[in-house]
């Protein structure tokens, strides 16, 4: 039996919310931002307590008089969760949920809360849980209850605590998890390394969350991926292949949300799915046009791409969601002074401007192709079916002789594989 299936989980019903207004920048925690991950996580929430402090309070985070404040709210609501908006020490946690007689979660343990749920692939589901037990690690006070001997077999010696036999079994959990996921991360690897031998792009949806990437993929690829208009929709980054006109087929990769402040072990634990950012021939940083923060939202996409060493890779930022824009306003492609696409408005729920997105993307690319001239002998139907499922198709016709006539863009990896065939009357590339 796996340690999680020891442990008695109990499902988040009914909240007492707490946030703290500070003065300092970096401390704050957007309100709208907390109701939506409460939502996220489908609990309902019975009130919202609220206080305003020069710094955090070192036993209780918000001080006694408010800590007494939220423990009448959990008597009054009879609520079965505080659910605080900041990050908490492990003490502060401990003190408040001894207070108020009830489970204390902070915004960290909150977002785990909502990546468990979210969570479909086996690599997310061991994401997630070493990024909770490596947070549950630093939280033991007591062991728990089916840990009620003192030693005993495949315990060290008949001295040891069942505190010290709980915080074991979370160390020896956590070096399987590592151990499974960096097998996934060489896998991913090998994936990469073959995506690369056939010089085919990668373009990477990435943005804050609940910015439309998971509607944009699946406008763009029809992949039906799951897309709902909550935070973490979707956790696992997902590929498809995709004929791009004007530059031939591409890879597009759909990629977890970001979030203000998120947690340095989700960093890490989510590290080989955002590899594929790292490792992108170009990223399409999708914002919220709507959103009256989407400049602090782009600036903590940005800390999060170069956590990832993925600041070097040429980016496309795409205002979505442009049909909740008050004025509204025409899809459209603003260029640079030399003529390059930098930022793209669109509206992937309806369908708008997404045509200009694909153009603006396959621009990147057009110096990575070759404009080929083939000459396809009459008798070749199958070789001509063949060009059908290669490159982009730019000119057919035939000749007077009944040959077939194309002008193509093909990647260099396709030209060589074509280039030789002894069924073209002629292929060369175009020199303009």
């Amino acid at each position: 039996m796996e340690l999680f299936d020891r442990l008695e989980r109990r499902e988040l019903e009914r909240a007492v919310l707490v946030h703290v207004d500070f003065r300092n920048e970096a401390d704050r925690e957007e309100l709208d931002e907390f109701y939506e991950l409460v939502d996220s996580a489908g609990a309902e929430i019975c009130t919202l307590l609220t206080t305003k402090r020069q710094n955090p309070d070192s036993k209780y985070f918000v001080g006694k008089g408010k800590a007494e404040e939220i423990q009448q709210a959990v008597e009054l609501y009879e609520a079965d969760v505080v659910i605080v908006n900041h990050a908490l020490t492990p003490a502060q946690e401990r003190n408040l949920s001894e207070l108020v007689g009830c489970q204390v979660l902070d915004r960290i343990g909150l977002i785990l809360d909502i990546f468990a749920q979210r969570a479909r692939s086996h690599e997310g589901k061991l994401q997630v849980e070493l990024a909770q037990l490596k947070r549950m690690a630093t939280r033991l006070v007591k062991g728990w209850t089916h840990l009620d001997r003192q030693g005993g077999i495949g315990a060290r010696g008949p001295g040891e605590t069942q505190l010290e036999s709980d915080r074991r079994l979370i160390q020896g959990r956590i070096k399987q998890l590592e151990s499974k996921i960096e097998r996934v991360r060489k896998q991913r690897d090998l994936g990469r390394r073959s995506r690369k031998r056939s010089e085919l792009p990668t373009i990477t949806i990435v943005g804050y969350t609940n910015a439309g990437k998971s509607t944009l993929f699946n406008y763009m690829t029809t992949a039906n991926v799951y897309a709902e208009d909550r935070l973490f929709a979707t956790l696992d980054s997902t590929l498809r292949r995709v004929h791009l006109p004007g530059a031939g087929p591409v890879i597009f990769a759909d990629t977890v949300g970001f979030i203000r402040h998120i947690p340095h072990d989700l960093v890490t634990a989510f590290r080989s799915t955002l590899e594929e950012t790292r490792e992108a021939s170009l990223l399409i940083h999708l914002v919220d046009a709507a959103d009256i923060h989407r400049e602090e939202k782009m600036a903590d996409v940005y800390d999060v791409i170069a956590e990832v060493g993925a600041d070097k890779v040429p980016q496309l930022v795409v205002f979505n969601k442009i049909d909740l824009l008050e004025p509204a306003i025409e899809p459209k492609i603003d260029y640079d002074e030399n003529g390059v696409a930098q930022r793209v408005w669109i509206s992937a729920q309806k369908g708008l401007g997404v045509e200009l997105l694909m153009e603006a993307v396959a621009s990147f690319f057009k110096g990575s192709f070759y404009t080929v001239d083939l000459v396809l002998q009459r008798d070749a139907g199958k070789k001509r079916s063949q060009l059908y499922q290669l490159g982009t198709i730019l000119e057919e016709g035939f000749d007077e002789e009944g040959n077939s006539l194309f002008t193509m863009n093909l990647t260099e990896h396709e030209w060589q594989q074509i280039r030789k065939w002894p069924e073209f009357i002629k292929a060369e590339v175009r020199n303009d």
